[in-house]
């Protein structure tokens, strides 16, 4: 019955208001009942005060009860407010009995039983001059009289008016706001299905939904566009890889045809330039099961000290060759003081190499790469690598690090470059418990700063 989500909230925010509702109703009528019987009882006191007050006041005149102000104040209340009195004298003879009256209501047609059934009484001494003059009986109705009762039902019929008022306004607005809070989920489910059925493209509109759901639509409406990404960045790779393994499989495939066929003697440089071209796919399958080992979550890593410095200066040692080929000049300015850090020594080196292969590829003839230490940091010893090379568009550097990325698709091509060693350097800095830091400006060059940790996880 209950199985939808707005079902739910329906029924609990209507028990709920129903529960509120019914208290607070109790409380109002109990609370106005026992004011009201309070109210009454204060006036019924005062009313036999002012009885007692002129009977005293009587006696005190002429030692009687029997004074006209005296009989039209207890018939006022005997017919008004079924009050009624008996006044005895100190010798406990009735001086005076509306009681009576009752029998004289009975023969007007008020329905009034003519003895003292149903009514309450009590007494009070009548002392005048610190002497007993007698006594005064007040009898009282048990329940409400007429008018009272009249009265009270009103008051009831308003809260049973409020109460069906009350839970009609918490009807409409249950189900007002239990519509506002599925519409969004019902938006939600719509994408996901949508989603589910491959349309990356679809997206949560924001607009008119609370802040928490708001935020799930965001958090979906982001993981929709990664996966669009994805997807783009999936095909783009898989044009990219056959476009690279085409191109030498072509060649090998018309070298070895031609040998077969006998149009081409296999001579040392025609063999040599098959051999190229083979390794150029050893090369780009290499790098794919480094990625692949690089990204494996139960990867070990064999974390030793370190010290910058020395690092880095191996590095420079290896390369200098490679930018000397080029014409490119590799700086490497040495620490002030030595930097010691954790990491695996070789997983290190392949970060390092990554990033410095990169200045090499990008940094034209003529320019030069600056390698250097940062250790101002507390926690973090960091590698800067500095070129003055071809630099990234801004647009591009949120995705550098993403598998197959690729800027400009025509000068990576150019480079040999796949868009894998960039991955490779993400995967193992968070091995590492590592960061990178990327600044680049189009045509002026790229600085990466690699941060290691300086204790050991």
């Amino acid at each position: 019955m209950l199985r939808t989500l707005r079902a739910r909230v329906l029924f609990y925010m209507l028990l709920v208001s129903m529960i509120g509702i019914v208290v607070v109703s109790i409380f109002i009528q109990w609370g106005f009942d026992k004011s009201f019987n309070n109210y009454l009882e204060r006036g019924r006191e005062h009313k036999i005060e002012r009885v007692i007050n002129q009977a005293k006041a009587d006696y005190q005149r002429s030692g009687r009860f029997d004074s006209e102000q005296l009989k039209r104040l207890t018939h006022e209340y005997a017919l008004s407010e079924e009050l009624y009195f008996q006044i005895y004298d100190n010798n406990g003879r009735v001086r005076h009995n509306t009681l009576q009256l009752r029998t004289i209501l009975n023969s007007m047609g008020v329905a009034v039983p003519a003895n003292e059934e149903g009514l309450d009484s009590k007494s009070y001494p009548l002392v005048v001059n610190s002497e007993r003059a007698g006594e005064v009986a007040a009898f009282f109705s048990v329940d409400f009289v007429q008018e009272e009762s009249n009265f009270l039902q009103t008051i009831q019929l308003y809260i049973i008016l409020a109460v069906c008022l009350t839970v009609i306004i918490a009807i409409i607005f249950s189900a007002i706001f239990s519509k506002t809070l599925t519409s969004g989920l019902n938006k939600l489910q719509f994408a996901a299905d949508q989603l589910q059925k491959h349309d990356l493209g679809i997206r949560v509109p924001l607009g008119g939904l609370p802040d928490e759901i708001k935020q799930l639509a965001i958090s979906f409406n982001n993981l929709a566009e990664s996966l669009s990404k994805e997807e783009m960045l999936r095909k783009n790779f898989t044009g990219d890889l056959a476009h690279e393994l085409r191109t030498p499989l072509a060649t090998l495939r018309s070298q070895i045809e031609a040998y077969q066929d006998g149009i081409w003697e296999p001579t040392p440089q025609r063999l040599k330039q098959s051999h190229f071209e083979l390794m150029r796919l050893v090369r780009l399958v290499n790098e794919l099961e480094k990625l692949l080992a690089a990204e494996n979550p139960q990867m070990q890593l064999e974390l030793v000290k370190m010290e910058a410095g020395m690092v880095l200066s191996s590095m420079w040692e290896m390369f200098s060759p490679a930018f000397h080929d080029k014409g490119v000049k590799l700086n490497y300015i040495e620490p002030e003081e030595e930097e010691w850090f954790y990491g695996d020594r070789d997983k290190v080196s392949q970060v390092l190499s990554n990033v410095i292969n990169n200045a090499l590829k990008y940094t034209p003839e003529g320019k030069q790469v600056t390698l250097s230490v940062n250790g101002d940091n507390a926690y973090s010893v960091g590698f800067i690598v500095e070129d003055e090379g071809a630099g990234m568009a801004e647009e591009d550097l949120p995705h550098i690090f993403e598998r197959f990325y690729r800027g400009d698709k025509s000068r990576d091509r150019k480079t040999g470059g796949a868009g894998i060693g960039l991955s490779i350097v993400k995967a193992l800095m968070e091995a590492h418990k590592g960061r990178v830091q990327v600044k680049s400006k189009l045509n002026k060059g790229t600085t990466f700063t690699l941060w290691f940790p300086r204790e050991e996880e």
